[in-house]
């Protein structure tokens, strides 16, 4: 039962939030049962809607393993949105004033954006492993910074001034990753980002690098005493992640957009660090975290069409969620009793 205690604690956390979220639906909401049912029906209704709901899980999914490498070496680094929206961009410059052949150029597009996630990544990585700065602050500090210089870039080299709105120029045909499932806008870089999945899962433990980073996560201190050289662990850690990250931006741009449209930060980059949380920094786990607040996004989303609930109810369950979550002292007591039950019968 200790085994699945991390399991049964997330799945407990879910569904409180969950009926918190149908309690307040009932107070607000004239047909509180047409409107739950929609809320949780809606988003697998068709194969269009089930579609939505994998097309908006991609991106969480890159941003939510970008995040959990950081998370697991114990370094609260929220930088993946800064760099999924300037890599975003990187993408986009490549898409609009290259021409390649229609393999090669997303391909080199997804991968001239990770190595500039990584090389941009690094800089706060290094900072905290040469001079401990905080991560936390340099890393949002970063943020900002992307944002400002990639919205230069968007404003004043890549805007379209024919266009109605402040975006870029039409990409390239060939820059556009396919779909891969018709009727939906479910495209390439799914496969992309569970191969990526599969590959940190291994690294993570199945690698010495691996072995390191979870050890310098559980305790930098004895990791150092026993020869493991953290400063190097930190920075090659911030370089996968800003890698995974920054492709996760370029995907997300050729795969869903024909132009760079991202006048302000997209949220994805926050929203890995709740996936991360939701995965209990398990690489596999990512994958059914992002599905389900994809899902329960959907759902909201549907649901403020045809009913009188807005869609911005969803902001409570994700509250509720991280609330729970990162709350240490949550089922504690019954962990113990857990652990206590288990050493008694051992003995």
């Amino acid at each position: 039962m200790v085994k699945y205690f991390e399991l049964i604690r997330t799945c407990t956390v879910v569904l409180i939030a969950l009926v918190l979220a149908f309690l307040i639906i009932a107070l607000v909401s004239n047909q509180p049962l047409g409107t739950i049912w929609i809320f949780l029906i809606q988003p697998i209704s068709s194969i269009s809607n089930i579609g939505n709901v994998i097309e908006m899980s991609i991106p969480l999914m890159f941003t939510g393993l970008s995040v959990l490498l950081l998370f697991r070496t114990s370094l609260f680094n929220l930088g993946a949105e800064g760099l999924f929206y300037f890599s975003g961009l990187l993408a986009a410059v490549i898409g609009i004033h290259f021409t390649m052949n229609a393999f090669f150029h997303p391909i080199i597009a997804i991968v001239v954006a990770g190595v500039a996630g990584a090389i941009l990544s690094a800089i706060p990585g290094i900072l905290k492993a040469k001079w401990n700065a905080d991560v936390l602050v340099t890393s949002l500090m970063f943020n900002s910074i992307l944002f400002g210089v990639g919205l230069y870039i968007l404003n004043y080299h890549l805007r379209d001034v024919q266009a109605f709105s402040n975006v870029s120029f039409k990409f390239e045909p060939t820059a556009l990753l396919a779909d891969i499932i018709p009727g939906t806008r479910i495209h390439t870089g799914l496969i992309i980002v569970l191969l990526l999945i599969i590959a940190t899962h291994y690294f993570m433990f199945h690698t010495k690098w691996g072995y390191e980073l979870r050890m310098t996560g559980a305790n930098r201190e004895f990791a150092e005493y026993s020869g493991i050289k953290t400063g190097k662990v930190i920075i090659y850690v911030h370089i996968l992640a800003g890698f995974i990250a920054g492709m996760g931006g370029a995907v997300e741009v050729l795969g869903m957009y024909t132009r760079f449209e991202w006048t302000r930060l997209p949220g994805y980059g926050l929203d890995g660090a709740l996936v991360a949380l939701l995965a209990k920094n398990n690489p596999l786990s990512v994958i059914g975290a992002a599905l389900f607040l994809a899902y329960i996004r959907i759902g909201a989303d549907q649901m403020s069409i045809v009913s009188d609930v807005p869609a911005e109810m969803i902001s409570i369950i994700q509250a509720v969620l991280i609330l729970l979550i990162s709350a240490e002292q949550f089922l504690k007591k019954w962990k113990n009793k857990l652990l206590l039950k288990e050493a008694e019968n051992h003995g």
